[in-house]
């Protein structure tokens, strides 16, 4: 029988809905008292802003904006509701990039993930994510006193010593990045150690189906979340295993890669996050990973959205004849001519030569109509060819290098 995390994951839409109705502007009224926001949310009534088609017409933040911010207005760039003293932890990221951690209950809101793995009350969670400076062992320990589990705070590495400790404790469940698991368990096995872990709850990399079916064939089930640094819990998977379930405490959007304007259901597009978070409110949060909805409940009997998971990276930069052409770039295209309805550009080579062709999705116009503003918003010349409506892929790909070097 399923164990729901608490009565917000069977909610209605409808409930869901208008329950987002209420939370959502005193979100933005949040997110504009800061400085951070100061330009974009400058002439947004927070009132105005009470649901997804609203929250849509929001302009996207960016972590490279994130990281000018914090640049210039250290640590958190005036995007939190705290000082840094008022949090439990500042961690930094690559970039560098810092983040805020808080020690309420669920702050990162991964205990609804770890209950979904069936861990709680009597686990003991061998903890292999970092804890050093990045926030993910942070973050998943927060998500181990929210279900009430205890933890080995392992971090990365030691290969020897986290088997033996998994031997002499008897941890029951694993967290940390799918791969490293097996390793600690063929470790056991070279040193002749029983293990008891029956529960793995993955994030920060691939689970690929054949590593899944070996863990099953130990007894282990591993289910595997989306989350980052910046959002904590994003999406999470269930016994179901059919797609990541949206956590209750997140908006997600998928839209045009380079663009704020979502796509439709089931076509790939890039992951936009919007925490209900009050210490720090992302708005519109653009992760620069790619997925699909789902459409559709889950048979776990959870209601929210589901996502398929991660399906790539949005940023498609490619540098093509020496300039970069940036997704951006194609989005402003597309809206400087109201009759295209998507381009595709695609990066080539003959010759030893790079070629660029441009894809354009459009019901009329031609080549020579179009070729000014090609050259002009990508800086570059190509080779241009009309498609008729519906013919482009529905992959998220605005930016594709067919390019070999062998």
């Amino acid at each position: 029988m399923t164990s729901y995390y608490d009565a917000l994951e069977t909610r209605s839409p409808d409930e869901r809905e208008a329950a987002l109705a209420e939370a959502l502007p005193e979100q933005i009224a949040r997110a504009k008292a800061l400085p951070g926001y100061a330009d974009a949310l400058r002439d947004v009534d927070p009132k105005a802003v009470a649901g997804r088609e609203a929250l849509a017409a929001l302009p996207v933040l960016r972590k490279s904006a994130l990281g000018a911010a914090q640049a210039s207005s250290a640590p958190f760039g005036g995007f939190t509701t705290r000082t840094p003293s008022g949090f439990a932890h500042v961690f930094q990221s690559p970039g560098p990039l810092y983040e805020p951690g808080g020690r309420g209950r669920d702050w990162w809101r991964m205990g609804r993930f770890l209950n979904a793995c069936g861990i709680g009350p009597g686990d003991v969670i061998q903890n292999c994510f970092g804890y050093h400076l990045t926030p993910a062992g942070m973050i998943f320990e927060n998500g181990a006193e929210a279900v009430g589990a205890a933890v080995l705070p392992a971090g990365i590495g030691q290969t020897e010593f986290q088997a033996r400790a998994a031997h002499d404790i008897g941890t029951t469940g694993y967290a940390g990045t799918p791969d490293y698991l097996k390793v600690i368990l063929e470790k056991a096995d070279e040193l002749g150690l029983s293990t008891q872990i029956t529960k793995a709850a993955v994030s920060g990399g691939a689970l690929f189906p054949s590593l899944r079916d070996w863990y099953l064939d130990r007894g282990i089930t591993c289910l595997q979340a989306y989350a980052t640094a910046d959002l904590g819990n994003v999406a999470y998977e269930t016994s179901a295993m059919e797609g990541l379930i949206v956590d209750e405490g997140v908006i997600v959007e998928i839209v045009t890669p380079g663009t704020g304007d979502p796509v439709a259901a089931g076509e790939v597009g890039e992951v936009v996050v919007t925490t209900l978070n009050p210490d720090y409110p992302l708005i519109r949060f653009a992760t620069g990973d790619l997925s699909a909805v789902m459409e559709g409940q889950s048979p776990c009997g959870r209601t929210n959205m589901r996502i398929r998971g991660w399906m790539g990276r949005a940023d498609q930069t490619t540098k093509i004849k020496g300039m970069f052409v940036r997704p951006e770039q194609v989005a402003a295209l597309v809206a400087r001519h109201p009759e295209i309805e998507k381009v595709r550009v695609v990066a080539g080579r003959e010759k030893d030569t790079d070629t660029m062709t441009v894809r354009i999705e459009a019901a009329g116009g031609d080549e020579a109509a179009f070729s000014p503003s090609v050259a002009e918003v990508l800086k570059l010349k190509g080779t241009i060819e009309i498609v008729a409506p519906g013919s482009l892929p529905k992959d998220g790909i605005v930016i594709e290098d067919t390019r070999t070097y062998e």
